[in-house]
C-alpha cells in the first residue's frame, strides 16, 4: 500500500469527480434526504452509476464489478464523501448480490442480479425475529415443505425499508433436529405474494424506516432456495460478514466531519468561530485518527476480499469501531447544529436544513451499534476467533 497516487490513479480522480460534477447535485441530493422523494431520488442516482458501470465496485468483474483497484474504490469512496455523495442502498448490491453470485445457481443469477445491478428491484433483509435478533440462530420463522413449494409462517422484525421492497431475503428455519444453527434455509421470497403484510415501526427520529413483516401461510417456489436445504447458517454468515464490512460507514463519517467543519467554521462561540476553539478541535482531531486508522483496517480486508478471501474476524472490528465512530460524529455534529438541532420540521422554514438533519442522524444513529448484531456480539466473536479466548 503506498500514500501517494500514480499518474494513471490522478486521472481516474479526476474523472471521478467529473462524473460527480455532472451527476450529482444538491436537489438529488435533497430529494433522497426527503422521505417522500427517497425511493425515486436513490434509484435515480443507482442507475447514474450503473450506466457509467461503477455501481457494484466490490463485485467480481464477470458479474457487473467494475474491475478496480484497492486504490480505486479508495478514491472514489474520498469523492464521494467531498460532494456528500451518497452510497447505493446496501440490501441488494453488498448483501444478497454476493450471496446470490457466491452460492446461487446459474438461473438465479441471471434471474437476480440484473435488477440488483440496475436498481430495478428493491431487496430488504429478513432476519431478525421476535425474540431471536442478536441472538439469530434462535429464529422460528418456520418453512414446511409442500411440493415444489414452502408454506411459510412467522414474523420478522426491524426490517429496514420493507415498505418500498419488491423481494426480501430471509432465514427460516426448515429442521428442529440438531443445533439451532443447523436446519436453518435461506430464502428468496417475492413481497408480492399472498400473505405477506408489511406493518410499519416508526424510529425515535420520528421516520418511518422499519417495518414488522409476517407471514401467513405464505407459498415461495423451493427453486427460490439458495444452496442447500438446512445450510442457510453458512450463507447467512457470509452475508454477515460482508454487511458488517459495509455497516464500517467510513465514507458517512467522512461526509459528517466534512459537514462539521464547514459549519463550525461559520457558528459563532462568545464572539469566535467554534472551529477555533481548543476543545472542540482536539474532539474532531480524535475522530479524524481513529478514523484514518480504521479506514487503512478497511483497505486491507477489501485487499483480501480482492484476492478471493472472505471479510472474516475483521468485519466485526469494522462494524465495532465503525459504529462507535459514527456515533462520535453523529454527536459532533448535533453539538454544532446547536440550538437548530432542537427544532422540528414544520410547513415552515425554522433554522436551517443542517440542524433538522443533524437531529434525526443522531437520534436515529443510536441504533447503529446495535443493528447488524449488536457490538457485544462483536466484541465476542473478536475475543473467540481474533484473539483466542
Amino acid at each position: 500500500m503506498h500514500a501517494t497516487f500514480s499518474p494513471e490513479e490522478l486521472a481516474f480522480r479526476d474523472e471521478v469527480r467529473v462524473f460527480l460534477r455532472d451527476n450529482f447535485d444538491e436537489q438529488l441530493a435533497a430529494r433522497i434526504h426527503n422521505p417522500k422523494t427517497f425511493k425515486t431520488a436513490t434509484i435515480e442516482w443507482q442507475k447514474k452509476r450503473y450506466d457509467k458501470g461503477w455501481v457494484a465496485p466490490g463485485w467480481p468483474v464477470e458479474h457487473g464489478g467494475c474491475g478496480w483497484t484497492d486504490t480505486q474504490k479508495y478514491i472514489f469512496d474520498s469523492a464521494l464523501a467531498e460532494v456528500g455523495a451518497p452510497d447505493v442502498p446496501p440490501f441488494g448490491l453488498k448483501m444478497v448480490g454476493p450471496v446470490i453470485y457466491t452460492f446461487g445457481n446459474d438461473e438465479q443469477k441471471q434471474r437476480f442480479l440484473p435488477g440488483i445491478l440496475t436498481g430495478d428491484t428493491w431487496w430488504c433483509q429478513g432476519y431478525s425475529e421476535p425474540g431471536a435478533g442478536s441472538d439469530l440462530a434462535g429464529l422460528q420463522t418456520r418453512a414446511e415443505r409442500d411440493g415444489d413449494d414452502y408454506i411459510i409462517n412467522g414474523t420478522k422484525i426491524w426490517t429496514t425499508y420493507a415498505q418500498y421492497a419488491d423481494w426480501i431475503f430471509a432465514l427460516v428455519r426448515t429442521d428442529n433436529s440438531g443445533k439451532p444453527q443447523q436446519g436453518i434455509s435461506f430464502l428468496l421470497i417475492d413481497m408480492r405474494t399472498p400473505g405477506i403484510t408489511v406493518s410499519p415501526i416508526i424510529a425515535i427520529d420520528g421516520e418511518h424506516h422499519l417495518n414488522e413483516v409476517s407471514f401467513d401461510n405464505v407459498r415461495v417456489p423451493v427453486a427460490n432456495r439458495i444452496g442447500e436445504e438446512n445450510q442457510g447458517w453458512t450463507y447467512a454468515k457470509a452475508l454477515l460478514s460482508h454487511e458488517r464490512t459495509a455497516l464500517s460507514g467510513i465514507a458517512y463519517c467522512k461526509q459528517v466531519l466534512s459537514k462539521v467543519r464547514r459549519f463550525a467554521a461559520e457558528e459563532n462561540d462568545d464572539g469566535s468561530r467554534l472551529l477555533d476553539d481548543p476543545v472542540f478541535q482536539a474532539r474532531m482531531a480524535d475522530i479524524e485518527m481513529e478514523l484514518m486508522a480504521l479506514e487503512y483496517t478497511e483497505l486491507r480486508v477489501l485487499a483480501t476480499v480482492a484476492q478471493g478471501g472472505a471479510p472474516g474476524m475483521e468485519s466485526s472490528l469494522l462494524k465495532l469501531k465503525g459504529t462507535e465512530l459514527q456515533q462520535a460524529a453523529q454527536s459532533l455534529q448535533f453539538d454544532v447544529a446547536g440550538l437548530y438541532g432542537s427544532v422540528l420540521p414544520t410547513e415552515h422554514e425554522v433554522g436551517h436544513a443542517f440542524g433538522d438533519r443533524s437531529r434525526r442522524e443522531y437520534m436515529y444513529g443510536r441504533a447503529c451499534t446495535i443493528y447488524g448484531g449488536s457490538n457485544e456480539v462483536q466484541k465476542n466473536i473478536i475475543a473467540k476467533f481474533g484473539l483466542g479466548l
